[in-house]
């Protein structure tokens, strides 16, 4: 009797979840992006690999995290200016339209972080997905980019490659404000913009986002205070987070191993730009933990012509995966609405 009393009070295990993982990506968000903009770079560089062990040890867990994803019926490396972007392809043989999806991934995620969105994706429409240039992944960086003109430019010339006159354009996080950036410079092939969580392109990061990436940057910190701050960007447990995970793997290797300190970080668009974009755009903004600038970018997002803007309850930065299901099934109708 006195067992099952006892274990009457023994308090459950925190359940460790998948998403939170993915805010490592937060990384490159709040640590190199906020720190280039608070400390300054010597300049334009080219994104690499530390070492041959380094990028050993990526790939390897590229290939472990990509692994959950569907497989592509294309894999290509299309060359631009500043390098060679790799580029996967999940065609439909019988989508509700001709325009496709463009996925470009948040900072240091790659293609993989659309594990959890690709599946109901493709299952409507044929996609493609890339590894950004000057980031951690498969693309292969050969000049520097000089700002966001340069950023938006080798993805124009990627969709060029790739034979894209239409799409639907989909970004995350840092790759969100790329995705913005492309879409004022070369607006022509959109078809649609989708911004989720999209830093610094409504409002600016946060505060305490920048004052806990200080932490998480600090040279000679031990691992479980670096993951103890990124854990309180992310506004999760420490216990929540399971290290184990393919993606956590893959995306702690490429912060490890891979130097992307001279990438643009992405510009708040100004008034002008954003009544500028006559596309329809969806904007998703977290309720919690926002890095996107959280209510103020969603009343700014509001200025777009052709606006979608959306407050999701009970999300922080990792929207994309926390709500995969509901966000997907919106916006295919958002992408059925468009003519």
């Amino acid at each position: 009797m006195n067992g099952d009393i006892e274990d009457e009070h023994i308090e459950p295990r925190r359940k460790r979840r998948r998403w939170p993982v993915v805010l490592l990506t937060v990384i490159a968000v709040v640590s190199t992006g906020c720190l280039v903009m608070v400390l300054g770079t010597s300049g334009p560089g080219v994104g690499h690999f530390r070492t041959p062990a380094g990028r050993q040890t990526y790939t390897e867990a590229y290939a472990a995290a990509f692994a959950a994803l569907p497989k592509p019926t294309e894999t290509r490396d299309v060359e631009t200016t500043f390098g060679t972007v790799r580029a996967y392809a999940w065609v439909n043989p019988d989508p509700v339209d001709d325009v496709p999806v463009v996925l470009v991934p948040g900072r240091a995620s790659g293609v993989p972080m659309w594990g959890e969105n690709l599946r109901d994706f493709v299952e409507h429409r044929t996609v493609y997905a890339f590894d950004a240039i000057g980031d951690s992944g498969l693309s292969e960086q050969t000049l520097p980019l000089r700002g966001m003109d340069d950023n938006a430019r080798w993805v124009e010339e990627a969709l060029a490659g790739l034979g894209l006159d239409r799409i639907h354009l989909v970004g995350h996080s840092q790759g969100g404000g790329l995705a913005a950036a492309v879409a004022v410079r070369h607006p022509d092939r959109l078809a649609s913009l989708t911004l989720l969580e999209p830093i610094m392109t409504f409002g600016v990061l946060p505060a305490w986002a920048i004052g806990w990436s200080a932490v998480a940057t600090l040279p000679f910190l031990p691992d479980s205070w670096r993951d103890h701050a990124l854990n309180r960007i992310g506004g999760v447990e420490d216990d929540e987070v399971d290290p184990e995970d393919p993606m956590a793997r893959m995306i702690a290797a490429g912060t490890a191993h891979f130097d992307s300190s001279s990438l643009p970080t992405p510009s708040r668009l100004s008034d002008e730009q954003i009544r500028s974009l006559r596309m329809p755009v969806y904007v998703a903004i977290a309720s919690d933990k926002s890095l996107a600038g959280g209510e103020d970018a969603a009343e700014r997002a509001e200025l777009l012509p052709r606006a979608t803007v959306k407050v999701w309850p009970k999300t922080t930065h990792s929207l994309p995966m926390q709500v995969a299901a509901e966000l997907d099934a919106e916006l295919e109708r958002f992408w059925a609405d468009v003519r």
